[in-house]
């Protein structure tokens, strides 16, 4: 039995709907500083907004793991996804820069807990020897849906001004809300505490892992999320057009996009180790070889160097924090392990950001790679030590 054969009953539940959110994030997520700025909100105040959309979602990785634990994966994503039209809602209807915060900080939080029961749903019902296929086919998904979402935000954004954007995110997060929600809770283990654990509980419990290996998934999500302002900065600096700009970053989406899949392949068949520390090393070179790039042809290169290093990264969070979960207490120890990744990712782009305001832009991107290098070695120490080899064994079907 293929692969996609055996996934399939996931397709209309679990894969279509991270595909129609990444449309929704995709669309929503260009507009939110335009619209800052159509407020009235200076460019300072208006990066501040769009940080607040990564900040809601570490704010919203602290309760995720017991909400999950207590309520269930279907009770949860109708949570996130009630949170999350609220949100895009206020930044739809926005009056005042204030209000958008408070609407690109929701957003944030209903992604970490829609996010959550996602990746919490596919760790108990996927095979172990089909878990990090299963992983990068769902952030491929996402990801095909974000490289979309622009293109279908920009055609409403034509028709009714800036704010369309939202309103395509808007219809996103509810009709990936409404396919999620068909889907039965998986059976929870037998010595699950009634209720849950608290996430301080889980720190303490897990500090060795979430101090070593944890800090691999920080700095990863830091290098991986600091790409998203080093190369709008450089395209900047060289002095590029917007839509040269957009055209670079397209083709490293398209070869992020194209890495995704057969990372997870490698993975199952491999190792994490295998992918984890490549992909952040390829990332490295990129963010090294940034500052000797003086045109558009040489920024498309290291674009799309980035994009192969990111599309290979793909997955390997969410498979390790499945990997590494106690069966008694799995979503209240994800919510953990992703909030040590969601929080590098909210990190990474302020580092990048106000590093470039204290040395040369050049410096702070190198800066970068050694960041990604780190990661990289962290990784490579701490892998074997937490996780085992995958299993091999004839693919079972999953459940729907």
């Amino acid at each position: 039995m293929t692969t996609w054969t055996t996934l399939r009953p996931l397709l209309p539940t679990v894969f279509v709907p991270s595909a129609v959110f990444g449309i929704g994030q995709g669309a929503g997520s260009p507009v939110i500083a335009l619209t800052a700025r159509d407020l009235g909100a200076s460019v300072g105040v208006a990066g501040v907004i769009v940080a607040l959309v990564g900040l809601g979602a570490v704010l919203g990785d602290m309760p995720a793991g017991r909400v999950v634990a207590r309520f269930g994966e279907r009770r949860s994503i109708i949570a996130g996804s009630m949170i999350g039209t609220f949100g895009v809602l206020l930044s739809l209807l926005a009056w005042t820069p204030a209000v958008l915060a408070l609407g690109a900080l929701l957003t944030g939080v209903s992604n970490a807990v829609w996010g959550l029961a996602r990746q919490s749903y596919l760790a108990e019902v996927v095979p172990v020897e089909m878990r990090a296929r299963a992983m990068a086919a769902f952030a491929l998904m996402w990801r095909l849906g974000f490289l979309i979402g622009p293109f279908a935000g920009a055609l409403v954004i034509l028709g009714v001004g800036t704010r369309g954007g939202f309103a395509v995110q808007l219809i996103g997060v509810v009709v990936s809300g409404y396919l999620m929600s068909r889907v039965p809770d998986p059976p929870r283990a037998g010595d699950a505490p009634a209720g849950g654990v608290s996430l301080a509980t889980i720190l303490r419990r897990h500090r060795r892992l979430l101090a070593t290996l944890g800090t691999g998934s920080l700095l990863m999500g830091a290098a991986r999320a600091a790409r998203e302002a080093a190369l709008p900065l450089w395209a900047d600096h060289l002095g590029l057009e917007a839509a040269s700009a957009s055209l670079v970053f397209g083709i490293g989406a398209a070869c992020d996009l194209l890495c995704s899949y057969p990372a997870g392949q490698l993975m199952d068949r491999y190792g994490r180790r295998f992918i984890a520390v490549p992909s952040l090393l390829i990332i490295a070179v990129s963010y090294f070889a940034l500052p000797w790039s003086h045109n558009i042809w040489a920024l498309g290169a290291v674009a799309v160097v980035m994009g192969i290093g990111n599309g290979f990264g793909n997955g390997v969070i969410m498979t390790l924090g499945a990997d590494i979960a106690p069966p008694a207490t799995r979503a209240e120890f994800r919510a953990a392990w992703r909030l040590t990744h969601d929080f590098g990712m909210f990190l990474g782009p302020l580092i990048a950001g106000a590093a470039a305001t204290v040395v040369a832009l050049g410096v702070a991107v190198s800066a970068l790679g050694v960041v990604s290098v780190a990661g990289a070695a962290v990784m490579y120490r701490y892998i074997p030590r937490f996780t085992s080899a995958p299993r091999r064994s004839s693919p079972t079907s999953v459940r729907s």
